[in-house]
């Protein structure tokens, strides 16, 4: 096992990974390298990151952190990531992850204090890893992901199993095709000026910081590899809904979905969602539709299944100002 460290930069991990964590040799997209550069480039470029790694022969583990304030690290994590977790490299066995995490954690406690790591799918594998090293680590349940497995259905018969409610809101929404629907493989300038467009009628507050940079470099780079699936709903030329989706080895992921207030009554984004899924089951033979985090109620018409996400709150005892927030947080937990 070589000694843990950490890289303060994405372009010296970059040059450590040597193209490991880049698209053709990571197949999920919030593992891969450039994800985690784009997002801290575009959402966090004020703070510094914190990447973590440990090697043991050919197989090594790295957690892209990022810092949340003196002695504090947090995932390098928001809005936009369905999932944050552990990247492991050269398929490791158990014990070697095991491995590998520990020493991870232990160099973690040279420095911090506390660590903030959401959103998880299953934080069992880390939070035994901080335990073990000696943090005192908390796991509480948040939020959650929405999930449709398609098992080989059609979209007809996927369809067919909706709600009454949303079936005939399609229905009666969709008589005489009011909206000009399209769906888009390749990004253009004229394209992403539409969907600018419709985003600044879609929503109450602006985009954070960063977000509609962040969600261009997305656009532009599955646009390149052919993932790419920008949807859109036209009303006299005019884009009135629009949603940025990608497909990848058999999964489809629903990024941002955007509609123009002031149509709310004739659901422009309902009619588009219609044709984004028959699209992704009957065109591109998904297997798995993943609508991200966020428990909104109208998710549960499109979806079946739910994973409720986990984030972990980790302490170290070293640090006499990590005692009093490891309390409260321990509290919380027992009583939440």
């Amino acid at each position: 096992m070589e000694a843990a460290r950490e890289y303060l930069s994405v372009a010296d991990a970059r040059e450590a990974l040597a193209g490991a964590l880049d698209r053709g040799r990571a197949p999920a997209l919030f593992e891969r390298l450039d994800w985690f550069a784009d997002l801290h480039g575009h959402c966090f470029p004020e703070r510094p990151v914190r990447i973590v790694s440990a090697r043991e022969d050919k197989a090594s583990v790295w957690l892209f952190l990022m810092d949340a304030g003196p002695h504090r690290a947090q995932a390098l994590a928001n809005w936009y990531s369905f999932a944050w977790s552990p990247v492991f490299v050269g398929d490791p066995d158990a014990m070697t992850r095991e491995r590998l995490l520990g020493a991870a954690a232990r160099q973690l406690l040279r420095h911090c204090a506390q660590i903030d790591l959401y959103p998880l799918e299953d934080a069992s594998e880390m939070l035994a890893a901080l335990r073990r090293a000696g943090w005192f680590a908390v796991r509480r349940y948040m939020g959650g992901r929405y999930l449709l497995h398609v098992r080989g259905r059609s979209f007809a018969d996927y369809w067919a199993e909706r709600p009454g409610r949303l079936r005939n809101l399609v229905r009666r929404k969709g008589r005489g095709d009011p909206f000009a629907l399209s769906i888009e493989r390749v990004l253009t300038d004229d394209l992403w000026a539409d969907y600018v467009d419709v985003h600044g009628r879609s929503w109450k507050e602006a985009e954070p910081e960063g977000g509609l940079a962040f969600l261009h470099a997305l656009a532009r780079r599955e646009s390149d590899a052919g993932t790419l699936r920008l949807g859109f709903a036209r009303l006299d030329g005019r884009a009135v809904a629009a949603q940025l989706w990608t497909v990848e080895h058999g999964v489809a992921l629903i990024h941002k979905l955007n509609h123009d207030r002031a149509l709310d009554a004739r659901s422009p984004g309902t009619l588009l969602s219609h044709a984004m899924f028959a699209q992704a089951i009957d065109g591109d033979g998904v297997e798995t539709i993943d609508y991200g985090t966020g428990d909104n109620g109208y998710k549960t018409e499109w979806m079946e299944d739910r994973i409720a996400l986990q984030r972990i709150d980790a302490f170290n005892p070293r640090f006499a100002s990590a005692w009093l927030p490891a309390a409260r947080t321990a509290i919380s937990a027992l009583v939440g």
